[in-house]
Parts: C-alpha cells; structure tokens; sequence
C-alpha cells in the first residue's frame, strides 16, 4: 500500500525541511521525501494521492501528557475516544498519565493500557508510570518494573511527590532507568483548599487562592535535589513566570530539566473566572498577565521545551457545580494547534518554531522514535490548513467531554488529516450507551485533575 502526499509546505524540524516536497509512504513507513516532483512515476504508480496544496505537513504531534481515564473513570473518557480526539488534532501520540483506577503502579495496568491502546489501534499511546505507590507519595513503585512493561517516564500527575527525601529517591532511579521524573509542581500546604489563582480577582470573587509561590517554591526545591542526584525532571504544565526564570537558571548550569506548557497557560488569566465558569478551573490555575509575558519569553528563548496540552475530561456533573467544588481540568487535543498558531500571530515564534514543539521536541525528552519524517521512519503525518479560520465549538469535538473555555473562539489551523503509520486516523464520533459508564456518586479520590 503506497501513499503519496503531494504540493505541500512540509515542516519537519527534526531533518531541518522546511519547503515544498513531496511524501512517499510505502507499508507505513517513509519511502521518499523530495522535492515536488522529483519522485519518479514509475514509485508512485497506483498510490493513493493527498493532494497538500496550501496545507503544512509535518510529523504527526507528540502530546506527553493527557488523561485518558481508562481504566476507571470511562464515563469521562476512554483510550478509543480520547484517541479519536486526539487524532482529531492532529496528533498521532499521546502520553497518558496514572491517575487512573487502578493507579498505573504496576505492570499489569500498564499492560492493560496497551493493550486497549493495541486493540484501538488509532494513535500511538505511551504509559507514564506512578512514582509512588497508588500515587500517595509514601512508597516508590517499582520504577523498574513499569519501565520493563511499557513506561517511558514516571510521575504522581497531579498529586505533587511532597515528600523531598522520596523524591530524591525518584530522581536517583531517573537516573538509572534514564527516563524523567514529571512532578506536578505545588506545594500542598500553600494550595490546600484553593481553587484558583490567589489575587485580585480571587479576592473579588470570595474564593480562596493558590498563591504563585506555591509552584516557585516546588519548582527550586526539585531542582536542588537534581543537583544532588543527577537523574531527570520534567517540569510538567509550568504556569509560573518565576518557575519559568529558575528553570532557565538551572539549564544556565547545566541540569538536566526541562519543562512543558499548556495552551491555556499561554493564552488564559484568571480573567477567565470572572463568571465563575468552572471550564477556567485548572491546576495549576491561570495566572496573570505578568507570567504570560514571562512564559511567552520562556518559549521564545527556549527555556520552554514543549507544548502538552494536560488534556483533562470530565463529564458535565464534575463541572456544573459551584466553582469550587468543580473538578480541575479542561480539555485540549482539539484546540492545541490553533492556540499554538496564536503564538505564531503574535511573533512570539515562527510556524517553524510552532511545529518543532508539538513534534520532534516531545520525542526528543522521551527518547521516542517518533517526530520525523526521515526516510525508513513510521509515517505518521499530520496535514493542516494553517489559514483555515473556524470557530471553536465544544459541542463537535471528538472527545467524550467538552469541558472547555473556549466556546465561540475565533482561530485559525484545521486539521485536515492524522496519518498514523500510513493509515489515516478516524475520526469519527463513536457512540457509547453511557449506561455502561455511570458516574461515580460522589466526589472520586481522583478528581484533581
């Protein structure tokens, strides 16, 4: 089976191709990237042909971390929608984190992952393990094992690892196994009880705040005790300008950080909640103008190394409660290529810049073989339209959940194809009898994030 991808604008930051070419796929993989029309008639006979014209085409988008809910929580999200999703926009591979339940502490949810992830068969998905046992930061997991079965990193997700000799420990293994610790960064005694950032606005609102520090001080902390141990941290969903200037620091001197950002940590304040709409509720909540301005510098400089969207479904009941007994989280896959493409139109980066984040970056950090379009290498492709304006409409999105600020957005970037080792990606609504995922009665032990 031969594709041949044709007339368009191919980015692929990993190879250093930015121009017209053209794309063979012969049995999932690369054959041949060449300028347009350099690839021979007779390689080419009986493909089927994309004609790209006006479209960008790039390596399939990397998001480390998004929440799947599966196994568990299926009402929210399951590995075949939030695949769906994903593949939606634009993104041929997802890392999805523990939290679900059971907990990814073990080898056997891990294998359960990918199996479902098997079965499915529509993107690439990646298992992130438990640093510490059913994430209570008591007990490490067995970072080993989860390595052997699957994992490519390991974090607590949105339960910050507060213990600092256990982290210390962790790191100390990120070391051994080479695979990066991802801390959630918050300093619990700080946050408890807070549902947004703590300032003007919270004040004015009457909710209690999650002051800014919170995430400095987490942030300094892990980085000491990578000095120490040596080993990897992730800094994950960074939202803090401070956090942003101590990461910068600590790669001045040579550590071993790096650290992702979330479109809505780019684009929101905590403006968003004046209406109390719990879609604005987040954690790490939205902050201020000043540490956008900080995080814009950070991803223009580089202390940011990529774009993660902390996909993050819940059902309508999680959200339409008061404001702070709303869950945390908003969803992402569908709305990350246009967000980022803002970054673009306020000449914070260039396309070229945009792309090199949401691909060969990701892959980069997690030592995966993905995020190219080298020759002899998965063919997994994104083709968008960059100029195509839209709406953003919640309702219409693949995901199970449409928890998102952004209803009524006008952007730009539509994703016209996922290509997923040569195959496209479907994206169709699938259709699910929510009888047989009732939500759980109550508040769930996982509702954070």
């Amino acid at each position: 089976m031969q594709t041949l991808i044709k007339n368009g604008r191919v980015i692929d930051p990993a190879n250093m191709i930015d121009g017209s070419f053209d794309i063979l796929i012969s049995d999932g993989k690369i054959e041949a990237v060449l300028p347009h029309g350099k690839i021979s008639a007779s390689k080419i006979k009986g493909a089927e042909v994309i004609n790209a014209k006006g479209c960008v085409v790039a390596p399939g988008f990397c998001d480390m971390h998004v929440h799947f809910r599966e196994p568990g929580h299926e009402y929210k999200e399951t590995i075949e929608t939030g695949s769906v999703s994903a593949a939606a926009g634009g993104f041929s591979s997802v890392a999805v984190m523990p939290n679900t339940s059971p907990v990814n502490d073990n080898r056997s949810v891990t294998e359960l992952i990918l199996s479902q992830a098997k079965k499915t068969g529509l993107v690439n998905i990646y298992p992130i393990g438990a640093i510490t046992k059913d994430l209570k930061g008591e007990t490490l997991s067995d970072m080993g094992e989860l390595k052997e079965s699957g994992c490519i990193g390991y974090s607590d997700d949105g339960k910050p690892v507060m213990d600092s000799e256990l982290m210390r420990r962790a790191l100390e293994y990120s070391r051994m196994f080479d695979l990066p610790c991802i801390q959630h960064s918050e300093i619990l005694d700080l946050t408890r009880g807070g549902c947004m950032n703590e300032g003007v606005v919270s004040t004015e609102l009457g909710l209690k705040g999650m002051p800014v520090e919170a995430e400095d001080i987490m942030v300094f902390r892990d980085i000491c005790l990578l000095r120490k141990t040596g080993g990897r941290l992730h800094v994950a969903h960074i939202s803090s300008g401070g956090a942003v200037d101590l990461v910068r620091h600590a790669k001045a001197k040579g550590l071993p950080v790096t650290c992702e950002v979330a479109p809505h940590h780019f684009t929101l304040t905590e403006e968003a909640c004046r209406n109390y709409d719990t879609n604005a509720k987040m954690s790490p909540p939205l902050r201020t103008n000043e540490d956008i301005d900080m995080i814009k510098e950070g991803i223009r400089d580089g202390t940011i190394d990529i774009i993660a969207t902390d996909h993050a479904p819940h059902d309508l009941a999680d959200k339409q409660v008061e404001f702070d007994n709303a869950c945390f989280g908003i969803v992402g896959l569908e709305t990350a290529l246009p967000l980022t493409l803002k970054l673009v139109d306020e000449k914070v980066i260039t396309l070229q810049k945009a792309v090199d984040l949401l691909t060969y970056q990701p892959c980069r950090i997690f030592k995966l073989d993905k995020g190219t379009l080298g020759v002899g290498k998965d063919a997994d492709v994104v083709i968008f339209n960059p100029d195509t304006k839209l709406t953003i409409e919640p309702e219409k999105f693949k995901s199970r959940s449409k928890n998102s600020p952004y209803e009524g957005w006008q952007v730009r970037g539509k994703v016209l194809h996922t290509l997923v080792a040569g195959k496209r990606s479907s994206t169709q609504v699938i259709n699910f009898d929510i009888r047989q995922f009732p939500p759980n009665q109550g508040r769930s032990k996982f509702d954070w994030q």
